[in-house]
């Protein structure tokens, strides 16, 4: 088979793959819109928690702080999945491998120190990091 078949070949399997895929998609929307339930009440449009009924408001203001330790986390966790993949292939990479696996955790170990030297992983407010500081003297 020359290379212009094989490529159009692998196109079309492609494209068979993508309608089906839209296929499925369409017929599972369209049978739960089918044999959904079409009631409207109060409760119908009320959250729904885990059994309990939704007590105050949604909006709740939270420091920027939770944000910044969820975006830590995250970049943390994404450290242990590369290393993980690394300790998968560590015989195929070798010492090289080995090498670019240290460098990487010293690059994510600088920036953890950056991170506490300049009092972001800090949750105490700043008058009782200054109270304790006080105390230890």
């Amino acid at each position: 088979m020359s290379d212009s078949a094989g490529l159009i070949a692998h196109n079309w399997g492609f494209a068979i793959f993508l309608l089906g895929v839209v296929g499925l998609c369409a017929f599972m929307l369209g049978l739960s819109s089918l044999l959904g339930s079409k009631a409207w009440g109060r409760a119908k449009n009320e959250p729904f928690e885990s059994g309990m009924l939704p007590v105050g408001s949604a909006r709740l203001r939270l420091s920027a702080k939770f944000y910044l330790v969820a975006m830590l986390f995250v970049i943390f966790d994404i450290e242990a999945l590369f290393l993980y993949a690394w300790s998968v292939s560590v015989r195929e990479s070798g010492w090289t491998g080995f090498v670019e696996a240290l460098v990487f955790i010293a690059i994510l170990l600088a920036g953890l120190v950056y991170l506490w030297r300049v009092g972001a992983l800090d949750w105490a407010p700043e008058g009782r990091r200054k109270r304790q500081a006080k105390l230890k003297q």
